[in-house]
């Protein structure tokens, strides 16, 4: 075990893992995996589960396979088994061996005839609405079904059959047969297989009969010698199903499995049905939309893999689900952006001022450090000109009480330049203001001469030498906590989740910004280049996050 003291502290899957090499279980061995079913992008919950069976594996010097859960090929596909790889890359990890599911169909088949054979398992004719029906409900006992008792060869005929193709979907379904007054309903007698002709993106058209999720996940685990099968709180009253298969096939081990509460983020949905539906009736644009929750989404936002594995590691694991605030999430990546994103200079809004007394042609290359605490992270060359930009909330008419910015007649710092002073105010015919008239002091360059207070400092880019940009302004997707517990979760997706200012100007040296970098637009907020959107040569960059908590706690 490794003995890294900076790894996090221990927690109740940690105990039962120190107690288990303590006593030399598994020959001291710890093998988890990470088991997605290729049905989707992967979100944040999963982005927990990714964490915890990766870094369970680091920490304790073994391994964790990916595995992909592809047992219902009518829902899955190449481009979600591309896209979680994909995800888990990024997010900084690496599997020992890729896995999936229909690997071990040939043995899975096999060990259902054995069940077969052993009298635990029969082929039911009832329907899907028929099975329900006998299943009973939490207070009363299921009913056998009338095929329960047929003979082990007549499984056995029926089971092959199945195989060969010679019935129709739903016609039939094996069943394990265990008990159908079972308190936990999932020992009454639970499906195993059903026929489905359906295309695999693995195994073409060799199988028309698939097994359950139950049945293969436990035997899956088994196959590959996980030792710990770690899972969220949901699959608690399943793993009794789970022993029950790895003790009657007799399999070459039987991992643990062991539950934790799952991720419930606020202002967010994890359900794959409900991110399908968002994606499929547009309400966003597409799984990697900066809105959604999944990985992708978040990568393309600008979230970074330390600050996802950050947060991950700050809301710790229990037994008990509970909701984590969205602030968690976002102080996490403020917290990383902070301490490493570039410095620069974008103007959202922009007003022109002209500065009168500065020479017409005359360009200056002003340094500007690209973070003012660290001035290992080096300079950048920012053209300073007769004409620049500012914000336009930066000057106001009127001043409210203590505005520190610029008004007529009043100074003001441009960021690592000049002090200017606000001589004229130019207006349309509307009486719109569209231009300020502005003098420079010449001896202010990086400096307050002696006797001078300039408070106010302001950022700006020059007029000639900026580039347009188009900046999306993302906030929460829903505009209420928990979505999931509204009627319809599409009511109250938040019509103010995205902004989109194309008149925005950025300084110069964002033309060639790296798409792997991160900026903070002074006093604007933490952004990312867009590397699809800004493929053709257009400038759009996303606002991963504010610089400051913007919304009220409830």
């Amino acid at each position: 075990m490794s003995t890294n003291e900076n790894q996090p502290g221990p927690n109740f899957i940690r105990q039962i893992i120190n107690n288990d090499l303590k006593n030399n279980k598994n020959d001291g061995k710890v093998v988890t995996r990470f088991p997605p079913e290729p049905n989707g992008y992967l979100h944040i919950g999963h982005a927990k589960s990714i964490c915890l069976n990766f870094g369970i594996a680091a920490e304790y010097n073994g391994r964790c396979n990916l595995r992909f859960d592809d047992t219902n090929p009518e829902k899955e596909s190449d481009e979600y088994v591309e896209s979680i790889k994909r995800d888990v890359s990024w997010l900084g990890f690496e599997w020992s061996e890729l896995c999936h599911a229909s690997d071990y169909f040939e043995q899975l088949y096999d060990y259902a005839v054995q069940l077969i054979k052993q009298g635990q398992a029969y082929v039911d004719s009832l329907s899907a609405e028929e099975i329900r029906a006998y299943r009973g409900t939490l207070t009363e006992p299921g009913k056998e079904s009338p095929d329960r008792s047929r003979s082990i060869e007549e499984n056995l005929d029926l089971f092959q059959r199945m195989r060969a193709g010679e019935f129709a979907d739903g016609q039939y379904v094996l069943r394990a047969k265990i008990d159908m007054a079972s308190p936990n309903m999932n020992m009454r007698d639970p499906a195993i297989y059903r026929i489905r002709r359906v295309h695999h993106q693995r195994t073409g058209d060799d199988w028309c009969i698939y097994p359950m999720y139950d049945y293969t996940h436990c035997i899956s685990d088994a196959m590959e010698g996980i030792t710990h099968s770690l899972c969220t709180l949901e699959f608690e009253d399943h793993r009794p199903l789970y022993d029950w298969v790895l003790d009657e096939v007799k399999t070459p081990c039987h991992p643990q499995q062991i539950e934790f509460a799952r991720l419930q983020l606020e202002y967010t949905i994890v359900s794959k049905r409900k991110l399908n539906q968002l994606v499929m009736e547009k309400h966003v644009n597409g799984w990697d939309d900066p809105r959604m929750p999944t990985i992708a989404g978040l990568r393309r936002a600008g979230f970074t893999p330390k600050a996802i594995r950050d947060f991950c590691e700050r809301i710790g694991l229990t037994k008990q689900n509970s909701w984590i605030e969205m602030g968690v999430l976002e102080y996490c990546i403020r917290e990383d952006l902070n301490e490493n994103a570039l410095r620069a200079m974008a103007v959202l809004q922009p007003l022109r001022v002209v500065i009168d007394n500065y020479p017409e042609n005359q360009v200056e290359q002003l340094e500007v450090s690209n973070h003012p605490q660290k001035p290992e992270m080096g300079k950048r060359i920012v053209p300073f000109s007769k004409v620049v930009l500012i914000e336009r909330d930066d000057f106001a008419e009127v001043p409210p009480p203590k505005y520190k910015r610029l008004v007529e007649g009043g100074e003001v710092r441009l960021r690592g330049s000049y002090v200017i002073k606000c001589n004229e105010i130019v207006k349309d015919a509307d009486g719109n203001i569209v231009e300020l008239r502005c003098s420079y002091d010449p001896d202010t360059l990086g400096k307050n001469p002696e006797g001078r207070k300039v408070k106010g400092v302001i950022h700006w880019v020059s007029e000639q030498h900026s580039h347009p940009a188009e900046l999306r302004l993302y906030n929460r997707l829903f505009s209420v906590p928990n979505p999931d517990n509204e009627p319809n979760f599409l009511d109250v997706i938040n019509p103010d989740s995205l902004e989109v200012l194309t008149d925005c100007r950025v300084e110069a040296s964002l033309g060639t910004a790296d798409p792997d970098n991160r900026y903070q637009f002074e006093r604007t907020g933490y952004f990312c280049l867009d590397a699809i959107d800004s493929a053709g040569g257009k400038l759009v960059f996303n606002r991963t996050v504010t610089l400051r908590d913007s919304f009220e706690k409830d």
